[in-house]
């Protein structure tokens, strides 16, 4: 529908401009029933509707939700830009008008993928502000579990998206070492601030030591838990349960 109005559009714009060409290669007045003709032909392209920069601001978060969603499910290269458009709810053409390829989308879904999940992290900080160690249990408690496991789709980008950073290359990799260190950063933070609060002596290298060792726990529990999802659910379990106990002791 907004194609065939697009090119209703664009020949009703030829239409006007072949009839006020007319006017003028005839040299001579036009009159008045056509000069009122051609009034209302002016008005009615100026009343067609155009696409507004806030409209399109929101076909392109579309699409990178779309992607972001299907790209940690299935992989970057595990689904195409058709489908990912009819997701989105747009025709396969009008991806060009916000993404110059595919993988210029791949880079937005990793950027994208990390702000959100360091808002969440964010926000927990921010509902223990007391207390760095129950903000610490507090993330592994919500990073490992079964629903989290279960919906890689709406999940961290760091262990939904870390295979495909790998195959993409050197680009995609940086983009990814941005949203990890993103990670590494808040959680130093976390652990310092944890030792500051029960008076103990850290170093910010020993902190960021800390940090990275916990990350990295937590997602590498998470991929295997979902390596094994359907085949062992128990097993599956098993990894969630003893790593969320082994971190929470910190």
């Amino acid at each position: 529908m907004m194609v065939t109005g697009i090119i209703a559009c664009q020949a009703r714009r030829v239409c006007v401009g072949a009839f006020l060409m007319s006017g003028i290669i005839a040299g001579g007045e036009m009159s008045a029933s056509a000069r009122t003709q051609r009034c209302r032909l002016v008005e009615e392209v100026s009343e067609v509707p155009r696409i507004t920069q806030e409209q399109k601001k929101l076909n392109r978060e579309k699409i990178v939700r779309a992607a972001g969603e299907g790209f940690r499910l299935r992989g970057v290269d595990g689904i195409g830009i058709e489908e990912l458009m009819k997701t989105a709810g747009m025709t396969h053409g009008g991806f060009y008008n916000h993404f110059s390829s595919k993988e210029d989308l791949a880079l937005e879904v990793f950027r994208q993928g990390f702000a959100d999940s360091l808002d969440a992290l964010a926000a927990i900080r921010e509902a223990h502000p007391r207390s760095a160690r129950a903000a610490l249990r507090d993330m592994v408690d919500v990073y490992l579990t079964a629903v989290h496991r279960d919906h890689p789709e709406t999940g961290c980008a760091s262990a939904a998206l870390a295979v495909d950073a790998g195959r993409h290359g050197a680009t995609s990799q940086a983009e990814y070492r941005r949203g990890l260190e993103g990670y590494f950063s808040t959680i130093t933070e976390m652990v310092l601030d944890r030792a500051r609060q029960s008076g103990t002596e850290m170093t910010g290298a020993e902190a960021r030591e800390q940090a990275v060792a916990l990350f990295c726990q937590m997602v590498g529990a998470l991929v295997v838990s979902r390596a094994v999802a359907e085949a062992d659910p128990g097993l599956s379990d098993e990894v969630l349960t003893v790593n969320r106990k082994q971190l929470r002791q910190r």
